[in-house]
């Protein structure tokens, strides 16, 4: 048996690298500072009960799976320095794992990852507002086949690198979709929701916010899917 702990993720921006500033000058703009300044809070809490969940799990010789991670060894190392410098939570909290003898396994492949963050830059460096929405409607049009791509490549490293008897990690973005590509041996523990993330982060999107669901799903995604959560402790008490 195999399993594998699933955290979909809500990126912040610090995650975002050079993209950061753009991307909240844009959301601010979009969403107003009050609706803004929640969501940061949100994020906070979030990243937070993700934080108080692994301090108390055993997790030596576990292995690390990282949405966007492309390499292990030194360089994985350094990635993972880079997002503490930057303020990243997600590598926080990977740093400390590692700290305390989890292994970061190399879980994407570079050249599409830099092919996404690509079309980004091309979308927020663009001069002018044509020259924008040709870049965004050319990402739109590649965006889901980049994403199939993506999602099977990660989905084979897990099923490659985690051995019998062994437990991964991973970190990953909710608008992927791993699960259904994974090996039927492994067994997956889901420790927040991915349908109310995904929710939460459709609600952001939308041109006119309804507060009550987003304050509603807010909430929600501060939350571990607690059946599987008490499942998982059973099986592994502190």
């Amino acid at each position: 048996m195999r399993s594998l702990i699933y955290v979909p993720i809500i990126h912040t921006t610090a995650d975002l690298g050079s993209l950061a500033k753009d991307v909240e000058k844009i959301s601010i703009a979009r969403l107003g500072e009050k609706v803004w300044e929640r969501h940061v809070e949100t994020v906070r809490g979030f990243w937070d009960s993700i934080d108080r969940y692994f301090e108390k799990l055993e997790v030596s010789n576990l292995k690390i799976y990282q949405d966007a991670m492309v390499a292990d060894g030194e360089i994985g190392q350094k990635i993972v320095e880079d997002g503490l410098k930057r303020g990243s939570k997600n590598y926080e909290i990977i740093s400390k794992l590692i700290q305390r003898g989890t292994i970061l396994v190399k879980t994407e492949d570079f050249a599409l990852v830099k092919r996404e963050r690509d079309w980004f830059l091309k979308i927020t460096n663009a001069k002018h507002l044509t020259e924008k929405l040709s870049s965004y409607l050319g990402y739109r049009l590649t965006k889901n086949k980049l994403l199939r791509k993506r999602d099977k490549f990660i989905a084979d490293r897990i099923n490659e690198t985690l051995n019998q008897g062994e437990t991964g990690i991973l970190f990953i973005g909710a608008h992927h979709n791993i699960i259904p590509k994974l090996a039927k041996d492994i067994q997956v523990r889901e420790i927040k929701d991915t349908k109310k993330i995904r929710e939460y982060q459709k609600v952001l999107l939308r041109r006119k916010i309804v507060l009550e669901r987003f304050e509603e799903l807010s909430a929600k995604v501060l939350h571990f899917v607690t059946a599987q959560e008490s499942e998982f402790r059973s099986q592994n008490p502190e």
